[in-house]
């Protein structure tokens, strides 16, 4: 929570308190609020039209006035220091303050995560205030629902950028009196079954696969064993029943009457709700009503988005809510049969899942053809995988829809109240996608007794949609993460599950993951190259394994996505064996000194150097990037080299109270390690020691003396090759060592890279600080178990001027998820920095036949910008439009055909790829930034073991979709 906190509180007003004790006051006044008869409140006021407030017994100086309750000072203080809003009423709150686009609409959001608090924990703060009388009126909230909503809908830019979080509001925001059925119902559920277990299993059918059935199984269970509930427990049951019932009565198709009798008649889309009523009155048949309702809410969006009028895009969005309901009940009582039924059926909530916002309508066009049979009656195994891969990808699109959407709020609100955390899972359940993802799990068992392609996780059900990432396979215990990573110390031996994976996490034994992130991001290609397993499951699935937590289990991902995980007790013979196997076949990396040259040691110009220069003069990144600048001259920037050898001569210098040199006393502490590791000592206690004298070497780095010599050296080829005095150009300062880039690893993201610096202060303490950066204890660990001489890594530096890029990204020259050599997968995000770091990113695999498929879409809300005074300015986006366009797609592709047929042969390069490319575009043009070898585990991905769990999909044999 540290970092969310202490980040919320430089973007708002700080408090002098500190992130963490900043959580616990406000968990303190939270707990206070709870027994408190006023909650958040502190007394009743008149809130006047012309901005007087004036005590409850008075009256306005005119009509309109609303009575609600004030908060206490210190919820408004919080409001303004950390942005965080309790208790929130809605009459009288200014529409642009509670829209709150500056802040990614973190108020809006915070009233709809508390509504959800409200509803789980008993009015949470509000459980006595519930009964204040005149905290706020609901006919004032509704009123004021409807004049908010009217404000926002006339505005193109927020219906067309902010589709889904409008329409979620809109379930939220009190305007027309309706209750949310379908939550209730869960909720109440839960609460039955936490106070009295043996409810569980209807609980679970509830939340996992809801129908009409589910009435009569609660009526029967209360009939058995009313003589052992309590009278409170009997009272939610009775109730349950009642909403339940409610929740399944039959629908009158007419009542959206209500809503379209507002629309002109002119319009398009009233004439198709006409149409629609009376197709749907006329038949009986579920799958017929299922495809109407689908397209329909499809059209409802276009229409929403293509209409201007407010008063209409106020009805359309109400009925596409109650159709969406109508949906739910639909598709509870159709059974489809055949393989064919149930791909169709998902193809239509598909479009319905797209009508309700959860993906985009860019995002669909690219998904649906994959997810047509074109009326075939049978399709090969390999063509039937494909038709499940991309059914799948509806849920997982449409739940990272969600997690973007509200991932900082909730996050923000973890931090003090830890049942917060369920609010994404709630929000999903109350969707069609909880319909998709039963569709997709059905249709995965049905298909797998053509095809051996089983999911092996703890023995859960519904696992279909979960899929491998990274090849290899590992055992430990079990750890399931909620809420941010900040505070974890991760441990090599263990195996996390996360709902986002953190960009900069150290070695562990296993990942797991809700949101993949993307293949090519820095901890992915680590994950790749050590052999660490790595896959993606639902948000379901992560809630299931929370029961596993604590656990040694053992894990593994094939090379084409199959996921085992069990517990240790039930693996068997071979499994165990692979542990031995591992230890014995477990290899060390030299890294080469044999070429390094430490006798260059001025700046050098980036057009100077190639590849030949690599671990010699420089590291891979600066040598690789002049060979590209020699190749592609005008889609390279200028840029400067700091070589090994400047290095080196600067930890020559007497390390302050040390009485040896800087490069002395460095040797000293490695000796001292493989003095300790010959005596016996723990791996365990030489790491201890060698992290604190890293640490103390660090820190002396960070403070080192810049000689005279270096620092006008550096002035001065400012000045010639960017033609600007230093402090004058921003630049990138990128760590460039000889340990990166190994044919057995890659190193990727393990040493810092400075973004955007501008002052020649900066910029010096910048080198400095990348200097240090090889001998932290993240870059530490995850090398130390490959390098047999890491007291022989050298940093070089790479200096290029910054590039405010609209879109960046990473392109390997292989197929991640075909392992096709003649393929090509890119990842993009918007602003700089993209995909590097571990975001949700837009995702493309191009084929060597010509064709293209997005894996993905990006869900990435903030992007980085790069402002000429220097630093990173961080701001919000939507994903309504895609980032790459086909003209870039194209180029690309054009671009890696060529790179691969000509790098291989440039002097210096020791590798015929695949390569790993970090590039952006500004105005459509091409940067390059960097290409380095692409480095996996071969170990891992041919063990024997992984490759049998692999299926062998035939394309010969067919099979019948009736």
């Amino acid at each position: 929570m540290k970092k969310i906190l202490t980040g919320i509180l430089f973007l708002f007003t700080p408090l002098i308190l500190s992130s963490q004790e900043n959580s616990q006051t406000v968990s303190g006044l939270i707990t206070e609020y709870k027994s408190d008869i006023r909650g958040p409140y502190k007394d009743i006021r008149w809130y006047c039209p012309d901005g007087s407030i004036v005590l409850p017994n008075e009256r306005c100086p005119e009509p309109g006035g609303v009575q609600r309750a004030r908060y206490k000072d210190e919820v408004v203080n919080l409001g303004k220091s950390n942005h965080i809003f309790l208790g929130q009423i809605l009459s009288t709150t200014p529409n642009n303050e509670f829209w709150d686009k500056e802040n990614y609409y973190s108020r809006l959001k915070q009233y709809q995560l508390e509504k959800y608090l409200k509803a789980i924990d008993d009015g949470w703060i509000l459980r006595k205030a519930q009964f204040y009388r005149g905290a706020y009126q609901a006919e004032d909230e509704e009123q004021w629902g409807i004049n908010f909503f009217q404000w926002l809908l006339s505005d193109n830019i927020n219906v067309q950028t902010q589709f889904f979080l409008i329409r979620e509001a809109l379930k939220d925001i009190p305007h027309k009196g309706d209750d949310n059925l379908k939550q209730n119902v869960r909720l109440l559920s839960k609460e039955i079954s936490d106070s009295y277990t043996p409810f569980t299993n209807i609980r679970v059918k509830i939340h996992g696969q809801p129908d009409q059935s589910d009435v009569k199984k609660v009526k029967e269970f209360i009939e058995k064993n009313k003589s052992k509930m309590s009278e409170e427990q009997l009272s939610k049951a009775s109730l349950l029943i009642k909403e339940m019932e409610k929740l399944y009565q039959p629908f009158d198709i007419q009542s959206i009457n209500l809503y379209t009798s507002t629309l002109p008649r002119d319009i398009a889309i009233y004439n198709t709700l006409k149409i629609f009523q009376q197709s749907y009155k006329n038949t009986s048949d579920d799958a017929e009503k299922i495809l109407l309702l689908s397209n329909t809410l499809f059209e409802i969006r276009t229409a929403i988005v293509q209409q201007n009028s407010a008063e209409t895009r106020f009805s359309l969005f109400d009925v596409s809510i109650i159709l969406e309901d109508l949906l739910f009940k639909v598709t509870a009582t159709y059974t489809p049969t055949t393989i064919l039924e149930q791909i169709n059926l998902i193809r239509n909530l598909g479009i319905a899942a797209t009508g309700c916002g959860y993906i985009e309508i860019w995002e669909w066009g690219q998904l649906k053809t994959r997810i047509n049979p074109d009326n075939k009656e049978e399709v090969s195994e390999d063509e039937l995988y494909q038709l499940f891969d991309a059914c799948r990808r509806i849920t997982e699109w449409g739940t990272g829809m969600f997690m973007a959407t509200y991932k900082e709020v909730v996050m923000l609100f973890n931090g003090f109240e830890p049942l917060s955390s369920g609010f994404v899972d709630e929000k999903v359940r109350s969707s069609i996608l909880l319909k998709v993802g039963i569709a997709v799990n059905n249709l995965g068992e049905n298909i797998s007794q053509y095809l051996p392609f089983t999911n092996q996780i703890m023995g859960l059900q519904q696992i279909s949609t979960s899929r491998g990432l990274n090849s290899g396979y590992s055992k430990g215990e079990l750890v399931v993460v909620q809420g941010n990573t900040d505070e974890i110390e991760f441990d090599k031996n263990k195996i996390y599950v996360f709902g986002t994976p953190p960009s900069d996490l150290k070695p562990v034994s296993g990942i797991v993951s809700v949101s993949e992130g993307n293949p090519v991001s820095h901890i992915q290609l680590l994950a790749r190259n050590l052999g660490i397993p790595n896959a993606v499951i639902s948000l379901q699935t992560f809630e299931e394994l929370k029961a596993y937590a604590g656990q040694t289990v053992f894990y593994a991902v094939s090379s084409k996505g199959v996921i085992v995980m069990k517990p240790e007790n039930e693996m068997t013979t071979i499994e165990k064996q692979l542990f031995e196997t591992k230890k014995r076949e477990e290899t060390k990396v030299t890294v080469p000194t044999d070429k390094i040259k430490l006798d260059t040691k001025q700046v050098i110009d980036l057009s100077e150097v190639n590849a030949t220069a690599s671990g010699s003069i420089c590291g891979p990144k600066a040598a690789n990037l002049g060979q590209l600048k020699e190749m592609y001259p005008g889609n390279v920037v200028n840029g400067l080299v700091i070589p090994f050898a400047a290095f080196r001569q600067h930890l020559n210098q007497e390390m302050p109270g040390k009485n040896m040199s800087y490069w002395e006393y460095l040797n000293t502490v490695f000796d001292s390690a493989d003095k300790m590791k010959t005596e016996g000592k723990s791996e365990a206690d030489i790491e201890i020691f060698m992290l604190a004298e890293l640490k103390i070497i660090s820190d002396a780095i960070k403070d080192i003396n810049l000689s005279d010599e270096f620092s006008g050296d550096l002035e001065k080829m400012f000045l010639h090759v960017f033609g600007k005095e230093i402090g004058n150009i921003p630049v990138f300062l990128r760590s460039d060592t000889n340990m990166e880039d190994l044919k057995e690893f890659t190193g990727a993201g393990l040493n810092l890279t400075l973004f955007n610096v501008l002052t020649k202060e900066a910029i010096l303490q910048g080198i400095r600080e990348v200097w240090a950066s090889p001998y932290t204890e993240r870059s530490y660990k995850w090398r130390q178990r490959y390098l047999t001489n890491p007291e022989n890594v050298f940093p070089s530096i790479l200096i290029i001027p910054s590039v405010d890029v609209d879109y960046s990204g990473v392109v390997i020259t292989k197929g991640l998820i075909t392992s096709s050599i003649d393929d090509v997968t890119m990842a993009f995000s918007r602003g700089a920095g993209g995909a590097v770091d571990g975001q949700v990113a837009e995702l493309y695999q191009l084929n060597k036949n010509g064709t293209s498929i997005m894996l993905s879409p990006a869900r990435e809300p903030i992007l980085k910008t790069l402002p000429s005074s220097g630093g990173v300015k961080n701001k919000y986006t939507s994903f309504n439009l895609p980032i790459l366009n086909q003209a870039n797609i194209t180029e690309l592709r054009s671009f890696t055909n060529k790179l691969k047929k000509e790098l291989p042969d440039m002097k210096g390069i020791e590798t015929q790829g695949p390569f790993d490319i970090e590039l952006g575009f500004k105005d459509d043009k091409l940067w390059l930034f960097q290409v380095r070898p692409f480095v996996e585990n071969k170990n891992a991905a041919s063990q024997l073991y992984l490759e049998s769990l692999n299926p062998v999909l035939d394309s010969d044999k067919f099979i019948k979709l009736n």
